[in-house]
């Protein structure tokens, strides 16, 4: 009986943890960024922005385990594009202000200008350091919980920078669920996918409908599968666990390949 060959070990890419840089009316903020295997910048790649960048990697620096993102990038079949990943941290104690459109509870919204820093200064310093796909198409915007919220708000509002939103357990709910309202009023960007997903029974339940009520909301609006995926998790729950499991079906969707 001939052997049985074992199936080779996916090929590594290279991660780098930048020193904290200088946020302009925030505080400083450190980036993690992965690059995949090959990238020799010979060809351009996708370039996938997440927030909550303690969270995006390894376990360690995260509060309840990381998202493993590099790995699941490396277990993409090698016909599917594979994304430098950026994950830029959060800003500790400011983080919910930073991340939001809208305040909560009397406090302030820093959203509108800490999204504006991601589109405007961040992604074309990225830009001009690796060679991104050109267009939005080119590059995603994704977090969990707030930074769902805002890498939805972010997508919309900047559509010439993003052409895509990964929300994973997205805190819609805030400003009662504004969110809904707020996208009547923007057109629909010229390129666009958006992934939703959500824990069937986080907040009692109250998430899952809000997702599914945003996801209704765009296919009114013309989306179809090819451009929207929304998906209820039985299993879910809002931790990095259920964002890990459910990151590798995120990456599939947009990274498809030819």
């Amino acid at each position: 009986m001939a052997a049985r060959r074992r199936p080779s070990a996916p090929a590594r890419g290279h991660l780098l943890v930048e020193e904290p840089r200088d946020v302009p009316g925030f505080a400083p903020r450190r980036l993690r960024i992965y690059t995949p295997p090959g990238y020799d910048g010979s060809r351009a790649v996708p370039l996938l922005v997440l927030f909550d960048g303690q969270n995006v990697f390894d376990d360690a620096p995260s509060f309840a385990g990381g998202w493993h993102a590099h790995t699941a990038v490396e277990k993409l079949a090698r016909s599917r594009p594979r994304p430098i990943v950026v994950g830029v941290d959060h800003g500790g104690a400011d983080r919910v202000a930073e991340l939001s459109p809208w305040g909560r509870h009397g406090a302030d919204a820093r959203g509108e200008a800490f999204l504006g820093w991601v589109a405007h200064a961040l992604v074309p310093e990225l830009r001009g350091r690796y060679r991104v796909v050109d267009g939005p198409a080119g590059v995603l915007v994704g977090g969990s919980s707030m930074g769902g919220l805002a890498a939805t708000y972010a997508h919309f509002r900047h559509p010439e920078t993003f052409g895509g939103a990964m929300a994973l357990s997205s805190s819609f709910w805030i400003g009662g669920g504004r969110i809904l309202e707020w996208l009547q009023g923007v057109s629909t960007p010229w390129t666009s996918q958006v992934y939703l997903d959500c824990g069937s029974g986080e907040g009692g339940g109250r998430m899952a409908g809000l997702t599914e009520a945003v996801g209704k909301a765009l296919r009114e609006r013309g989306y179809g599968a090819d451009k929207l995926r929304v998906r209820i998790d039985r299993r879910g729950g809002h931790d990095e666990r259920s964002w890990r499991r459910r990151l590798p079906n995120a990456l599939r969707f947009f990274y498809r390949g030819a």
